[in-house]
């Protein structure tokens, strides 16, 4: 029986190779990666950056070697593939040793996603970095450690921008931050943005937003400037973190359908339009758990998750990958903020609801227990079938866990009602007697009746 192969050595190609190896320990699983790293922190990054996370090896979850001689899976590094034949059950490889074909039984498309690197004047300045690899982590660190920069440019204000706002400040660095919408962190809703917009500039970063920008600019090949409209700013290093994109074009180029998000299409297995054929992570769509419809929201536990349900499914047991509310939590110096589900009212009606929501401030413990700090929380719910549709929130502390409260309502199906009668921990040091995610119900409801 031919092996099964796998494209792309990351958190789902690694977890669905992982899995399908302890089902069936007999079988071959080959993984074709063509980078030097696998099964690595790619949300550490930052961190690591800002000298949290002192050492690089630490990134690493597991070690290839650790892959080929524990778990006896065929990882090939430093191998592309560069095209799919479905009909013929085969890839085409480009590996230090020349090019090759190899047959599969089954295939994984696990490719990815990458950093968008805009039309920009100067992109390839050196000193102008984007921040979606181990390799570019590396770089633009060592610049901060060695080469001791006085002032840094951001481009985008989404969770890379914010994080990477805190690991250059971290080095005494100018920062200047550049978004071209009116708020950072879009996804995370208004309420949210204008409390981390405030919290950075008292922390000294210079938010420059509705500013587009239009290039970089330099002598000799090196970053000297950024190029905004009329005006620039003189600058020693420039991160460009506009978003990624589905690393798509090797399924497509295969005659495998796409999304209308650019991502692999898929169904609630992972399998492609391609008999045998299966993608997970960064570079495939992924069920809303509100809407119902496809979505592109790449997120490590998404791609965790899919990876290791589509090993078990190939191993003969059908595992949906799991649908998708694109919770996540994001911190900003000494601010959480986390989202999930629907927050925008014009994208609830455009999914066919009618949307309410409240926003509300309460208090991360009980008043009188000292520390206690300020959480902004902002729900979301429908008219006419009272379901929560989403949440959003802002907080010194307590606002990256209770998130999930607001999760585990969604994948429910939880009505608002129903959600504030949810028995949630007390005690005076961690949450009043009332949880602000109780008491954000309970005004929603009101409003909702």
């Amino acid at each position: 029986m031919d092996p099964i192969v796998i494209v792309g050595g990351d958190a789902a190609g690694m977890s669905a190779a992982s899995k399908f190896k302890r089902e069936h320990p007999e079988r071959d699983v080959i993984v074709f990666e063509k980078g030097e790293y696998v099964s690595y922190a790619a949300c550490g990054m930052p961190y690591y950056i800002k000298g949290a996370v002192e050492e690089f090896d630490d990134l690493l979850q597991v070690s290839p070697e650790a892959f080929i001689e524990d778990r006896d899976i065929d990882l090939r590094l430093h191998h592309e593939v560069v095209g799919i034949d479905t009909g013929a059950h085969e890839v085409a490889v480009d590996g230090p040793g020349g090019s090759f074909t190899q047959s599969y039984d089954q295939l994984l498309i696990a490719t990815g996603a990458r950093a968008i690197e805009p039309p920009f004047d100067g992109m390839e300045l050196d000193g102008v970095h984007t921040l979606h690899s181990l390799d570019s982590a590396k770089a633009v660190h060592d610049v901060m450690e060695n080469q001791s920069p006085s002032a840094v440019a951001i481009v985008g204000g989404g969770y890379v921008g914010i994080e990477m706002a805190e690991a250059f400040d971290a080095h005494g660095v100018d920062v200047h931050l550049f978004e071209m919408l009116p708020h950072v962190l879009a996804p995370f809703g208004e309420m949210v943005a204008e409390h981390v917009e405030d919290h950075l500039r008292d922390e000294g970063i210079e938010l420059h937003l509705e500013t587009a920008v239009d290039g970089f600019a330099g002598d000799d090949g090196t970053l000297e400037r950024v190029l905004v409209g009329d005006g620039a700013f003189d600058v020693d290093l420039a991160l460009v973190g506009v978003g990624v994109a589905p690393n798509a074009e090797l399924a497509s180029d295969a005659g495998i359908e796409l999304g209308e998000t650019g991502a692999i299409a898929i169904d609630e297995f992972g399998r492609t339009s391609a008999d045998d054929v299966f993608a997970a992570g960064d570079c495939a769509e992924s069920r809303h758990v509100v809407t119902g419809a496809p979505d592109y929201v790449p997120l490590a536990l998404t791609a965790n998750r899919a990876g290791r349900a589509i090993g078990q499914t190939m191993a003969g047991d059908e595992t949906p990958v799991g649908d998708i509310a694109g919770t996540a939590a994001v911190k900003a110096f000494d601010l959480e903020a986390a989202r999930t589900g629907i927050i925008d009212e014009s994208k609830a009606r455009e999914a066919g609801f009618d949307p309410v929501s409240v926003t509300i401030e309460a208090s991360s413990r009980a008043h009188y227990y000292p520390g206690a700090k300020p959480i902004h929380i902002t729900m979301v719910g429908d008219r006419d079938s009272k379901r929560v549709l989403g949440a959003a929130m802002v907080g010194r502390e307590g606002v990256a866990k209770r998130i999930d409260t607001v999760a585990a309502a969604l994948h429910t199906d939880t009505t608002v009602g129903e959600l504030e009668y949810f028995d949630l921990s007390y005690a005076p040091p961690f949450s009043p007697t009332w949880d602000p995610v109780l008491t954000t119900a309970k005004v929603l409801n009101g409003k909702l009746d």
